[in-house]
């Protein structure tokens, strides 16, 4: 393939970016944003996460995580259970009203997956997402050292 780095990153981007669009759109109307809606899904589908959990879960940063939580907590979607212990490691518990829109939230999520899936076989799927977790882990090794690049970089 010729233009394997464009079509790659390209490819890569358009997929995240078209992933951030669809999550602030059906959010929109509840006045909920991307991260939230990955705290609220992981929180309902993983009960008693911590911040710390969540962090890695949804792949972002702590600042980001803290101001998700802090309005989640705010606008009564979520609270934390514990007084005593660091906040950052204490497990975080939905509301009421939190169960309701993370319920709705992981509902729209399977139907989106199940949309995306369409016109793969299941075996297609699996090697899709068994290719991505290679190249993912790939790019974290790469990401973690220059060792890789380095080497690459005396061998042009």
């Amino acid at each position: 393939m010729e233009n394997r780095f464009e079509t790659f990153t390209v490819l890569i981007n358009r997929i995240s970016r078209n992933i951030r669009k669809i999550k602030n759109q059906e959010m929109a109307e509840y006045g909920l944003r991307s991260a939230h809606v990955s705290c609220l899904y992981y929180l309902y589908t993983g009960k008693g996460l911590t911040a710390t959990d969540l962090c890695e879960c949804c792949e972002e940063d702590k600042a980001t995580i803290s101001r998700a939580l802090e309005f989640l907590e705010r606008e009564g979607y979520l609270c934390c259970q514990s007084k005593t212990a660091k906040r950052y490691k204490s497990p975080l518990v939905l509301t009421e009203k939190g169960e309701q829109i993370a319920g709705l939230i992981a509902a729209k999520i399977n139907w989106v997956l199940e949309e995306v899936s369409t016109g793969l076989t299941e075996e297609e799927r699996l090697a899709f997402y068994r290719s991505l977790t290679i190249i993912s882990d790939s790019l974290d090794a790469l990401a973690r050292t220059s060792i890789g690049i380095q080497t690459a970089e005396r061998n042009v």
